[in-house]
Parts: structure tokens; C-alpha cells; sequence
């Protein structure tokens, strides 16, 4: 099949690129200055030119605190801007998959969710990536919509990284331990992706990692696996006071019958780990 990745040079976007061509699809991918989303006249040309199969949307605004200061802008992207490339890829006949977020919940139900619970966003920008899920099926009736969660990939900044950078100056970092959440490596995600294109399965799938924890849980297990000697004090949200309110718990997991599984949280932290050392040591040569 002929992919197209929007939003290509992304962390998320990197990975699907690698996963399509090692999976033997023809794969095009457009960054930001080659394919802007809010811009429909510009998507139109682009799939008339490319002519896809499927389209697999992973640009995003994904500021979560700034969104809150410019909803607008954020919904431009996630929302409009995710509408325009489902219609241009109906006009050609491809299907799209669109790439939202745990953050559509309001973390009420106590229990990772699933497909048929009723999101309820929070923030800005999780209203905005509802937007982009709704626009999406409104414009293309072969729409898959992927619902992920707390990404993690070599391929942009992350909060992994973040922790083993403060951990290189400063001998201890605050975390908040009252959010809760399925933390998801890109690769693995990318590969999840690949996988549901090649079907038929349209309509909602929640593809995150096996298994949850809170951000706290999550630091002290990165600082354990990349044996970095740093301690972990626990916060709450409100003490951090943060711009843009996030569920307390939002994992997710699958009630699909065929649904495809991620490896757990814990596996894609190793693999992120291993991944980041052999680029750092492929840089060094």
C-alpha cells in the first residue's frame, strides 16, 4: 500500500515512517513546512499529488499547558486541521487514521477506559483532540481513530528525557504521584499503528501500553532501569499548579475483540533506553 504520514518529523511521526517501510508499504512523509494541516487547499493539492491508500495523521499541536492560552490555535491543528486531511483523503479514496489522546477523559471512572466510555475532556487540548476525532469521521467514513497515551520516543523531547536530564545536575526531582496513566513508547505504538492500517477495522481503538502507573511510579522505574542514582519526592497536581487540568486517571486499554496489544510500560522503557544508547554511540562514531 502507499502510506502518507502527515506530521512525518514529529516523535510519533518518525517512528510510524521507519515502521511502514520495514513493513513493506511505499511510505511519504510531510513535516510541518511541507504539509500545513490548517491549510485545506494545500492538503488537497498534496493528496491529489500522492495519490495514498491511507493517510495516517500524526500532526498535533501538543503543548498541553500552552494550549490553554491559545485554544484557537490548538484547535486549528487537532481539530479543523485533522478534518481537512480525513476530507482530502476521502476526495482520493484513502483512509485515515487519526492520532488522539487519553486526554479526551476526565479520569472520573477510576478504571483504565475504553472505546465506548463517553470522553469528557478537561483542558484545551483535549477538547481539541475530540474535535479532531469528530471531524475525522464526519469528513471519511474509513477513519481509524487511535487514542494513545503519555508518548515517549527518541524522536522529540519526552518526559523520560527530561528525567535523566535533571538527573545529571541535581540530586533529586519532585513528581506528581496523583495522576495515573498508560506511559507509551512510540516505536511500539508506530508498529501497533502499521498493523491496524493493514485492516479493515474502522471506527475507535485504544493502542497504549500494557499496564499503568503514576508519574512518580513511572520516574523512580526510568532512574532503576538506566541505573542513575537521583531520588524521587512525590507531588501532588495542585502543588505543582500547572496551567492546563489533567485527568487523575486515564489509562486505557481495549474491549475490541481483534484488539492489537502493546508490549507493557515497562518493556518500552528498556527498549526507549536501548534505542537512545545505540544513537548516541552511532552519533559517536
Amino acid at each position: 500500500m502507499k502510506l502518507l504520514v502527515a506530521g512525518a518529523a514529529g516523535m510519533l511521526g518518525r517512528d510510524v515512517m521507519v515502521a511502514a517501510g520495514n513493513a513493506g508499504h511505499e511510505v511519504v512523509g510531510y513535516g510541518r513546512a511541507e504539509l500545513d494541516v490548517t491549510d485545506p487547499e494545500s492538503v488537497a493539492r498534496r493528496m491529489e499529488l500522492e495519490r495514498p491508500d491511507v493517510v495516517i495523521n500524526c500532526a498535533a499541536w501538543t503543548d498541553v499547558d500552552g494550549a490553554e492560552e491559545a485554544e484557537e490555535e490548538a484547535t486549528a491543528v487537532n481539530g479543523t486541521g485533522a478534518g481537512n486531511v480525513a476530507a482530502a483523503a476521502a476526495e482520493v479514496g484513502a483512509a485515515v487514521l487519526y492520532v488522539s489522546s487519553d486526554y479526551v477523559f476526565d479520569g472520573a471512572k477510576g478504571a483504565p477506559y475504553v472505546e465506548s466510555d463517553q470522553p469528557a475532556p478537561l483542558s484545551a487540548y483535549g477538547r481539541s483532540k475530540l474535535a479532531g476525532e469528530e471531524a475525522t469521521a464526519a469528513a471519511n467514513k474509513r477513519h481509524f481513530i487511535v487514542r494513545s497515551a503519555w508518548l515517549f520516543g527518541t524522536g522529540g523531547g519526552n518526559f523520560v528525557e527530561t528525567m535523566l536530564r535533571l538527573a545529571s545536575s541535581q540530586s533529586e526531582v519532585l513528581v506528581v504521584r496523583d495522576q495515573v496513566g498508560s506511559p507509551t513508547y512510540t516505536w511500539h505504538l508506530a508498529y501497533g499503528i502499521v498493523r491496524l492500517i493493514e485492516g479493515i477495522e474502522y471506527g475507535i481503538h485504544h493502542m497504549a501500553a500494557e499496564g499503568h502507573c503514576s508519574w512518580y511510579e513511572f520516574a523512580r522505574e526510568i532512574f532503576e532501569q538506566a541505573k542513575v542514582d537521583c531520588k524521587v519526592l512525590s507531588a501532588t497536581t495542585d502543588m505543582l499548579g500547572r496551567p492546563a487540568p489533567r485527568p487523575a486517571f486515564s489509562a486505557l486499554t481495549s474491549q475490541r475483540k481483534h484488539a492489537i496489544r502493546l508490549p507493557s510500560w515497562q518493556d518500552g522503557l528498556a527498549g526507549y533506553l536501548a534505542q537512545r544508547q545505540a544513537e548516541k554511540e552511532a552519533k559517536a562514531e
